[in-house]
């Protein structure tokens, strides 16, 4: 996007205050948060329109007389083992490890933002118990845990999706926390409470909407995670299964033909590469827009 939309960008939200368009009009000021829309806009994009400009179904695109082609023209990745277009397989792969990752990070941050305001609003017991779940968790390397519970209820897509976003839910837990700690004695909320407003109304009109802006940005540094843990799993043999064109799987198959088609595992990976540092740029962006310490006038 151009500084001139940019500039459009602020001077509407100026004008309406919308902080939505303030913080929008933050990122974009930003050379990091422009590349990284543009990368996090280019990979869903095109994950989203892969369908419909390549339609393909790994059980029947097949053509063993092309078989390990390296890159051309015709095929700018090159071909697998069984002939299949690797250009096509990494761009599909793109949907299913973007979602995955996607619904995995939204379903950690509801359950962990959720957890973590009914144990900073309310404290005591809750509280504590709370706290002692969320170190038990932490103590365990989250790739290590994943794997555990993926090898406990079987290797398959949903298993694995099911997997990180545990993982991630105490990550959420103690962010929603901390803030809520903070935020539960501050003078609105007794106004609030003072007014006759029940406790959800509180806990959820008052309280969760200003504890937002950690979350957010919590959320889009966790996307990236989550697509290096949905490929980890795929490539151990964890996540998606054959024939399902998963980026870790891609890299799994390419793996044990990498002397003589090396291209097989250097495309998934680079789409990887390419796609979590968008969403850490991205995740940077958000973070230094939202920081009131680092706003510029």
């Amino acid at each position: 996007m151009s500084l001139g939309s940019a500039a459009a960008l602020e001077s509407a939200g100026a004008r309406r205050g919308n902080p939505v368009l303030t913080t929008l009009r933050r990122i974009l000021r930003s050379t990091t948060g422009r590349t990284g829309l543009a990368i996090v806009a280019f990979v869903v994009g095109a994950s989203l329109l892969a369908p419909v400009l390549a339609p393909y179904d790994a059980r029947v695109d097949r053509d063993l007389e092309r078989a390990r082609l390296p890159p051309s023209l015709e095929h700018p990745f090159g071909t697998d083992e069984l002939g299949r277009d690797t250009f096509t397989r990494v761009w599909h792969g793109g949907r299913v490890s973007l979602s995955v990752g996607l619904v995995a990070v939204g379903l950690a941050a509801v359950v962990g933002s959720l957890i973590g305001l009914l144990a900073g609003y309310f404290g005591g017991r809750l509280d504590i118990a709370v706290g002692w779940l969320v170190d038990i968790l932490l103590a365990f390397p989250g790739i290590l845990l994943a794997i555990a519970i993926v090898a406990t209820l079987g290797p398959n897509l949903t298993n694995a999706l099911l997997a990180i976003s545990i993982t991630q839910v105490p990550i959420y837990v103690r962010i929603t926390r901390s803030v809520v700690l903070g935020l539960r004695e501050a003078e609105y909320v007794q106004a609030a409470r003072a007014l006759g407003s029940g406790t959800p109304r509180v806990m959820f009109g008052h309280v969760l909407p200003n504890s937002l802006s950690p979350i957010i940005v919590q959320l889009t540094l966790s996307v990236g995670v989550a697509i290096l843990d949905v490929a980890a799993l795929g490539f151990l043999g964890l996540g998606a299964q054959p024939p399902v064109p998963e980026w870790g799987l891609l890299i799994r198959e390419g793996y044990r033909q990498a002397s003589r088609a090396p291209w097989l595992s250097v495309f998934p990976g680079l789409a990887i590469f390419v796609s979590v540092v968008g969403f850490n740029l991205l995740g940077d962006a958000i973070r230094d827009a939202l920081d009131p310490r680092l706003r510029r006038a």
